[in-house]
């Protein structure tokens, strides 16, 4: 007997990371030291203290039991309190808090929570893959916008066409930036309210990367700015803040009305979160000294960034600087497309990088670098590359 997939598993667009992995490890299958820079996975481990409590709360016969349909009350007040203190925003914990196995899940199903069939969603151009992939599992429409480096990699909303906006549902945004590593501004987010209202269209801020800032600088949320709840949510991982991109818990905070949607959606697909890995993210999310763990994990991805740029620029390969995330956003070699240039640097110099092209048709002409080996390896992919006399 045979199976067939369904007509919706056959329309999802393809796994661009998949892909990738694949032809990384066939290279590596054959022998060769790959340097891959083209992860977006974080090499530094769990910081200790999350994962003391984890191994104490799984330990507990109560964390064993079915969780909370919509969890651990007490995760909830840790998420509240969490940004209250990091962004002055008060939040509901009951109505304002949704808990997420991962920031993913809420970004792929909040258009079967909130969306009917055919109407529209706006994506960025480039963008993070799975945003299409909650489109077309929502059965939506979608319009993209270029997030181009004259505008800082910001959308400019005056040139969005107003009859598509009028028709717009929601709006995805995700700052700092993947793959950019562009940061958002107060007066940005401000903009998007504004425009959010003019037009009625539901705003989900993707904060993956939010703690992760170079330079001092602010990094701003989006539930920061005045009637931002009015008009959207914000989804919080705790994977790359806290490395624990393997444990997969999150949250989405803001409107108790797209709240409501999710945690009712949810309600019938999942029973939450294993309890213990919630305790474990009130641990993250409250503990001080993990506070100064991240930190200096940001000075680990800054030291990293500053080696590869100044390193590159010494062959004549010059980066857009990242205010933000673990990647630097490289232009390809004139002549090149960004696939092109990506299978080219696997081949003859066993470098891994992301072609710019799996993020969106904006993304070409660029590769996106993840800082995530230790800098004598950045050194030596640069090294490498210099060898193919690709810049001049």
């Amino acid at each position: 007997m045979k199976f067939h997939q369904s007509d919706l598993v056959n329309q999802l667009p393809k796994q661009f990371f998949a892909d990738l992995v694949q032809k990384v490890n066939a290279k590596i299958n054959q022998g060769a030291d790959v340097i891959n820079l083209g992860q977006g996975n974080p090499d530094q481990p769990t910081f200790p203290h999350i994962v003391e409590t984890m191994q104490k709360a799984s330990a507990k016969p109560d964390n064993h039991k079915y969780s909370s349909f919509r969890g651990l009350p007490a995760f909830k007040k840790a998420a509240a309190n969490f940004y209250d203190q990091e962004y002055g925003v008060s939040l509901d914990y009951e109505k304002e808090i949704c808990v997420l196995g991962g920031s993913k899940i809420g970004l792929v199903e909040l258009p079967l929570a909130v969306m009917n069939p055919g109407e529209l969603l706006l994506l960025p151009d480039p963008g993070y893959p799975d945003y299409l992939s909650g489109a077309t599992l929502g059965n939506v429409s979608f319009e993209t916008f270029p997030l181009t480096i004259e505008n800082n990699f910001l959308p400019d909303y005056s040139k969005i066409d107003p009859e598509i906006a009028r028709k717009a549902k929601f709006i995805y945004l995700n700052y700092p930036n993947n793959p950019t590593g562009a940061v958002a501004t107060k007066e940005f987010w401000a903009e998007t309210v504004s425009f959010a209202k003019k037009y009625n269209i539901g705003v989900i801020s993707d904060i993956a990367y939010g703690a992760i800032g170079y330079d001092n600088q602010d990094i701003p949320s989006f539930l920061q700015t005045p009637g931002a709840k009015d008009v959207g949510i914000e989804l919080y991982t705790f994977s790359k803040t806290f490395n624990m991109a393997g444990w997969r818990l999150a949250f989405a905070a803001g409107n108790a009305d797209i709240i409501e949607a999710l945690n009712i959606l949810q309600d019938h697909l999942f029973v939450s979160v294993f309890p213990a890995i919630q305790e474990a993210g009130i641990e993250a999310l409250g503990n001080p000294e993990v506070r100064n763990s991240v930190n200096q994990l940001i000075q680990i991805y800054q030291g990293r960034r500053d080696t590869f740029i100044q390193k590159a620029a010494s062959i004549g390969w010059h980066a857009y600087i990242p205010g933000g995330t673990f990647y630097v956003w490289m232009p390809t070699p004139a002549g090149f497309t960004s696939e092109e240039f990506a299978d080219l640097l696997l081949e003859n110099a066993h470098v891994a990088v992301a072609p710019g092209r799996g993020f969106g048709s904006a993304g070409e002409g660029y590769v996106r670098i993840g800082l995530l080996v230790s800098p004598e390896r950045l050194v030596e992919a640069i090294n490498r590359i210099e060898k193919l006399n690709l810049f001049q």
